[in-house]
């Protein structure tokens, strides 16, 4: 079976924000979260995207679809990598849809393995439709490793996904479209980037 090559990619990541469950009387949090995309073809940052996203809501498909759809780099992109399944905090992908909607492989990349015990606990007290959510994570499989991190993917074979990983791969584990997108992202909202991936 010919492996494919995908050069043209977008990474998402969120920018930091305040969460709810950290809210006192005295600290406000961040209703909207704001999103970034880096969009590279090869190891070339070519644009970037930024929307916002509902914290704990569940418009982050829709969010994404609309922005990839909307912008000049649609035809351009071959691959969506997300970092994490999720953003905003529980705002979870719905990552088939995404990826018909269109019609493009989707990755999602992640440092160290979920804890899904913790997950699936907040998402069944603490969030609202969380459980439609924790089947949406589900659905998707168990994360697997890959190249030094953990992976879940759709439109895509774990050949593909391992040698998309090491191409995009030049600091360290984190392809560059999620490390370039979490970096724009902590600038954007604290006026300097910082912090691991």
């Amino acid at each position: 079976m010919h492996t494919r090559r995908f050069s043209n990619v977008i990474g998402i990541d969120d920018a930091p924000f305040t969460p709810k469950r950290t809210n006192t009387l005295n600290e406000s949090y961040d209703e909207l979260v704001t999103v970034v995309g880096a969009v590279y073809a090869k190891l070339s940052l070519h644009g970037v995207l930024i929307f916002k996203v509902t914290q704990d809501g569940d418009d982050a498909t829709d969010a994404l679809i609309n922005a990839i759809k909307e912008s000049k780099f649609l035809e351009h992109i071959q691959l969506i990598m997300l970092q994490g399944i999720a953003f905003g905090g529980f705002n979870v992908v719905d990552v088939p849809r995404l990826s018909k909607s269109l019609n493009k492989s989707v990755l999602v990349v992640s440092r160290r393995e979920p804890d899904m015990a913790k997950i699936k606990k907040a998402l069944l007290e603490k969030v609202p439709n969380g459980s439609k959510k924790l089947s949406l994570i589900e659905a998707l499989g168990p994360m697997e490793p890959a190249a030094g991190l953990f992976i879940q993917r759709y439109g895509l074979t774990r050949n593909e996904a391992f040698s998309t990983i090491k191409n995009f791969s030049i600091n360290g584990l984190i392809p560059e479209p999620i490390r370039v997108a979490h970096l724009i992202g902590g600038a954007l909202i604290r006026g300097i980037s910082s912090g691991r991936v």
